[in-house]
C-alpha cells in the first residue's frame, strides 16, 4: 500500500466528528428518558441513555470511570502498534483499524469530558425486541474489528505468515 495515512487519518477523523456530532446534537434536542423518538419507522429509534459501564453496561466498581479510560488509552496503544502490520495487511485492515481507532477515541471523549458516561442513542428492532442502545462510536468499533481481524488472518493465511511484523493470534 502505497500510503496507508491516506485512509486512516481521514477516515478516523471523520467517524470521530461524525460521533461527537450526533451525540451533542442527539444530546441538544432528545430530553433523557423521554419516549424513544421514530427515525426510521419503528425500526430505527433515537433513544438519549447515558452508559457509564463498559459495552452493554458492564460495571466495573466506583473507579471503573477511570478503569474504563485507562483501557481506552491502552487500547489505543495497541492499536497503534498494529498500525503498520495493517498497512502490510492492505486497504481493508486499515479501514478496521481507523474504525476501530476513531470509535474508541469518540467514546474515550465523551469519558473525559463527562462522568454521566458515554453518549448512546440508537436503538434498533421491531416492536418490544429491541437491541442494546449504541452510537456511532460503538458502530464503528464493532464493524472495524471485524475488518481488521478478517484482513490481518487473511493475509497470514495467503502466504504472509513469515512476515515477523504481522501479529500472530495463535501464540
Amino acid at each position: 500500500m502505497r500510503s496507508p495515512s491516506r485512509i486512516f487519518w481521514p477516515l478516523a477523523s471523520v467517524l470521530v466528528l461524525a460521533d461527537c456530532a450526533t451525540k451533542r446534537a442527539v444530546e441538544a434536542t432528545v430530553a433523557l428518558h423521554a419516549h424513544p423518538k421514530p427515525f426510521v419507522a419503528d425500526l430505527v429509534r433515537v433513544t438519549l441513555e447515558y452508559n457509564a459501564g463498559a459495552s452493554f453496561s458492564t460495571q466495573f466498581g466506583p473507579y471503573q470511570r477511570w478503569v474504563l479510560i485507562g483501557s481506552a488509552l491502552a487500547m489505543l496503544v495497541v492499536l497503534a502498534w498494529w498500525y503498520r502490520p495493517a498497512a502490510r495487511a492492505g486497504r481493508l485492515a486499515m479501514v478496521g483499524l481507523a474504525l476501530v481507532a476513531g470509535g474508541a477515541v469518540g467514546n474515550l471523549l465523551d469519558r473525559v469530558i463527562s462522568n454521566r458516561g458515554v453518549v448512546d442513542f440508537l436503538d434498533l428492532g421491531i416492536g418490544a425486541t429491541r437491541f442494546f442502545v449504541f452510537n456511532l462510536a460503538d458502530a464503528g468499533i464493532s464493524v472495524g474489528a471485524v475488518l481488521l481481524l478478517y484482513s490481518l488472518w487473511h493475509h497470514e493465511r495467503t502466504g504472509h505468515a513469515g512476515s515477523p511484523s504481522v501479529p500472530r493470534f495463535d501464540a
